[in-house]
């Protein structure tokens, strides 16, 4: 993982960059963003550019180890659980190793539940355990073999264990020379206090649309694809639907095959109309789709709700704040079909309408989650937008 793997986030980067130029790397930095943000993939971005490095040049036998993640100066840490074949005093990162490698291969955005499908743990509670510290303090007595750094990256430390925690204390605040600290988390809430005060912080903050539009193109092969392309609608809709989230938006593209704007907007229409034939008919087909569609589909009504919002209160403003209106205006994120279709919307909504239907979307979300029968859920929630609508 390098920098140019990752989109956007440049000033991120060059604050990285010139921390490392400068000799100011901190030996214990949090690298603290929302769910689906770069904050693991920078970590290992970083960690791959200062050991990759000798007096400016690129090693490139260091850097193929190093995007393959099997150099012997880069060290993970983890949660896990026991699986069928591994159990007890064995339930430590080094176990998993090798399917932790293919998950950062496979997706560096991915959360814990992501993980935890991905290596087995069968729905079983993730942690790092004490013995987990014994294995750090092991490791990092040793000299490095070829990098300048030993680093140790260690992914979610909110799922610390308090022993593991308070095992690595010491190491943490004196580690030894030429080592460094990568945490990566989503919530500095649930960290204990004794581990936050002896790190630097690094803020990720969330991809914007762009950012995630530009992934998606490169990930989908859409580089020369122009503007009005067909799959680059679909991008910008998924961009809107994921509101930064890249894990989420890689997995709406791979689930959402229909156009969520002509889906939701046929759905609309229908449940403004009352039209019950067609809509059973239209709740067999979304019954079919994958759950993540589903979801996808209640995050795109919340997201329309929101711009038609945006909408309503410009048109609110009174005559003579231009400026205003004008600001309001520039926080409206759609645009082309989709504007269109949201400026006819909000002629029949009001700012109660759209806090009604956006309960309704929650709710909706949230059933689907819980593995509510998806018909029934969706055809639900359509005659109560149908009669808020009306």
């Amino acid at each position: 993982m390098q920098f140019s793997d990752i989109s956007g986030l440049d000033e991120i980067k060059e604050s990285l960059i010139h921390s490392a130029q400068d000799g100011h790397v901190a030996h214990a930095q949090l690298f603290l963003g929302p769910e689906g943000s770069a904050n693991l993939a920078m970590a290992l971005a970083f960690a791959t550019y200062l050991n990759s490095q000798s007096e400016g040049n690129q090693h490139s036998a260091s850097l193929e180890k190093l995007n393959k993640f099997i150099h012997p100066d880069l060290h993970f840490v983890f949660p896990v659980s026991a699986t069928k074949n591994i159990s007890g005093k064995d339930v430590v990162s080094d176990s998993y190793i090798k399917e932790w490698r293919g998950f950062l291969a496979e997706n560096p955005y991915g959360n814990p539940v992501d993980w935890s499908t991905f290596f087995g743990a069968e729905n079983k509670q993730l942690n790092i355990s004490k013995e987990e510290s014994r294995n750090i303090i092991r490791k990092l007595s040793l000299k490095s073999f070829e990098g300048r750094y030993k680093i140790v990256i260690l992914w979610m430390p909110e799922m610390l264990h308090p022993s593991a925690a308070n095992g690595i204390l010491k190491i943490l605040e004196e580690p030894p020379e030429h080592t460094l600290f990568f945490l990566v988390a989503n919530d500095v809430e649930k960290i204990l206090p004794t581990i936050l005060s002896r790190t630097q912080i690094v803020n990720i903050r969330a991809f914007t649309d762009d950012e995630v539009v530009q992934h998606l193109r490169v990930l989908e092969g859409l580089e020369n694809a122009g503007p009005e392309d067909q799959r680059m609608q679909k991008l910008r809709q998924v961009a809107t639907l994921a509101d930064g989230n890249l894990n989420q938006a890689i997995k709406l593209m791979s689930e959402v095959e229909e156009d969520s704007h002509q889906l939701f907007r046929e759905w609309m229409r229908l449940c403004y109309t009352q039209d019950y034939t067609k809509l059973v008919g239209m709740m067999d087909k979304i019954q079919k789709i994958g759950k993540e569609a589903q979801k996808g589909l209640m995050q795109y009504g919340l997201s329309m709700m929101r711009e038609t919002l945006m909408i309503l209160a410009a048109n609110e403003i009174s005559e003579g704040q231009e400026d205003v209106i004008s600001q309001e205006k520039r926080l409206i994120r759609v645009q082309g079909e989709e504007l269109k279709f949201i400026t006819n919307f909000s002629k029949v909504m009001s700012f109660d309408k759209v806090e009604r239907v956006s309960q309704l979307f929650t709710q909706a979300y949230y059933h689907i989650i819980r593995n509510a029968n998806p018909k029934i859920v969706f055809l639900d929630v359509s005659l109560k937008i149908g009669q808020t609508l009306r």
